[in-house]
């Protein structure tokens, strides 16, 4: 009988670290694609329900910052600085992403977003890996992060369902 190796030191699980989105748009993939990466549209969309955004820059291409501003409806500001490190047209976009409330804890982590064709829908998920379980928490019980993510999608989706 082969001895099974420590579970601990072999364990690539990261489910503690991330989270993960998902929603079916009903829009072709070119489109979906053009929205989230044309900041003429992204400012239209981003973010939870009743956010508005500052866009100071998107440059699209890997290596790129992409940084904006999102107000949220009581007045609070949330500065968001992301780098473009992975760009598969019109499959997927990876990002490194960082963000800080004044008075609060960075919230990093990677995001990668993904496009698949279903039918004349687009599959878009959402999948951000943290550097700690306890960073992933924070951004879920302090700035709900899970409800925004699924806000955002539906946003996107309604002001696709416009153009």
């Amino acid at each position: 009988m082969q001895e099974r190796k420590n579970d601990a030191v072999n364990n690539t699980d990261t489910s503690d670290r991330e989270i993960v989105i998902t929603r079916l748009i009903d829009a072709p993939r070119e489109l979906v694609w053009e929205a989230m990466t044309n900041p003429e549209h992204v400012v239209h969309w981003w973010g939870p329900n009743d956010f508005t955004n500052t866009l100071e820059k998107m440059d699209f291409r890997v290596g790129g910052e992409w940084s904006h501003i999102m107000h949220g409806p009581d007045g609070t500001n949330y500065p968001n600085k992301s780098v473009y490190t992975v760009i598969v047209k019109p499959e997927r976009i990876e990002l490194s992403n960082g963000g800080k409330r004044k008075g609060d804890a960075n919230a990093n982590f990677d995001a990668t977003w993904t496009f698949e064709v279903v039918g004349k829908q687009t599959k878009v998920t959402i999948h951000l890996l943290f550097s700690t379980a306890e960073e992933r928490n924070m951004v879920i019980e302090k700035h709900g992060a899970i409800e925004g993510g699924n806000q955002t999608l539906a946003r996107l989706s309604g002001y696709l369902s416009k153009i």
